[in-house]
């Protein structure tokens, strides 16, 4: 993501996502200020913009939801060794572990999608060997046989939730969940939430790409975002305005390996261990970021038709998907001006 007037791009930390968002910082404007400040949190860049009546009030209100995003990473964080899903982990093939009701109920929600999905979606993914390298370093195509057995302790359907205890179980030994693909979604909605109960009017929580936005900017009637064109990142494919919404993008191309004139990108089904094919990018706007990146990655993965009709179940989302040979696709309740075709 890009601030314009002070531009960011979202990039080695969360290369399945890229936005242009564009913000005009304002001086005094009718007793608002804006203020944003970039932090690194759960291993990525942070950018946390807040409209307030004067610089102190808005930085400590960045404050307080800075200390919410490391209240969720203490929670949820899978390479956190205290967090609880690191003791749900560690705890594998041997008994339940007891969680907080937040932890246990995003969990349920993650489960949720990976039904719907069939598997497309799965939280397990964390126990997938990396054989799949996109450093520069991978050589060569893993075999058939190394691809099997990468995916062999991944399986959503043995993830065992139990509400009334509130316990989490793994039933194989070595497996492990993680909350890559909706952990920042959930504390940039959980940032939002924050301001919006403390009656701050405007604001947006960009967790490394999964961008959350309320109210309106100091200055303007809305929040504009790029969404960026996949074969060329310095262009958009459209400009969208927002109040109280939520963007994510998940895409494929800026890190994949190439073998025989094969593109094979970094978005790996836990289903079969092979990557993605089909589309390059994926974005989804609605009013949650969780439930936005969850549809994002899960249409990266089921490709153009299935995608959309994952979409159809979920009516407040729209998205906007690009193939690998440059179609532009879109939603039906998408709003906004796009080209067909990008190359």
């Amino acid at each position: 993501m890009t601030f314009l007037s002070a531009s960011l791009r979202e990039g080695t930390t969360k290369q399945s996502l890229s936005f242009i968002l564009f913000i005009a910082f304002s001086f005094q404007s009718f007793a608002q200020i804006q203020r944003q400040r970039p932090i690194t949190l759960m291993g990525s860049r942070f950018d946390i913009t807040v409209v307030a009546t004067d610089s102190l009030q808005a930085e400590i209100h960045i404050d307080e939801v800075i200390a919410e995003m490391n209240r969720i990473e203490e929670l949820i964080s899978d390479w956190k060794v205290n967090s609880q899903i690191s003791e749900v982990n560690r705890n594998a093939g041997i008994k339940p572990v007891k969680v907080d009701r937040e932890v246990f109920e995003l969990t349920q929600r993650s489960l949720y999608f990976s039904k719907i999905t069939n598997g497309a979606f799965d939280i397990s993914y964390a126990a997938m060997d990396k054989i799949w390298k996109f450093d520069g370093s991978m050589k060569q195509m893993p075999t058939p046989e190394e691809i099997k057995k990468s995916v062999a302790k991944v399986g959503y359907q043995n993830i065992i939730l139990d509400s009334l205890n509130s316990t989490i179980f793994l039933k194989l030994l070595g497996m492990k969940i993680g909350f890559g693909a909706t952990g920042k979604g959930y504390a940039a909605d959980k940032g939002r939430e924050l301001m919006e109960a403390k009656g701050i009017k405007g604001g947006i929580v960009n967790a490394s790409g999964d961008l959350t936005t309320w109210g309106k900017p100091a200055k303007g009637k809305a929040w504009n975002v790029g969404i960026t064109n996949p074969f060329d990142q310095e262009k958009y494919l459209a400009v969208i305005s927002l109040n109280r919404e939520a963007v994510t993008t998940s895409g494929s191309y800026e890190k994949y390996v190439e073998f025989d004139g094969k593109r094979y990108a970094h978005i790996i089904n836990p289903v079969t261990g092979y990557p993605a094919t089909g589309l390059i990018s994926a974005t989804v706007i609605g009013p949650s970021a969780e439930i936005a990146n969850g549809l994002s990655t899960s249409i990266m993965v089921l490709g153009q038709e299935k995608g959309l009709e994952l979409l159809g179940k979920f009516p407040e989302y729209s998205c906007v998907m690009v193939t690998d040979d440059g179609e532009v696709v879109k939603s039906a309740n998408f709003k906004g001006k796009l080209k067909r075709k990008l190359k």
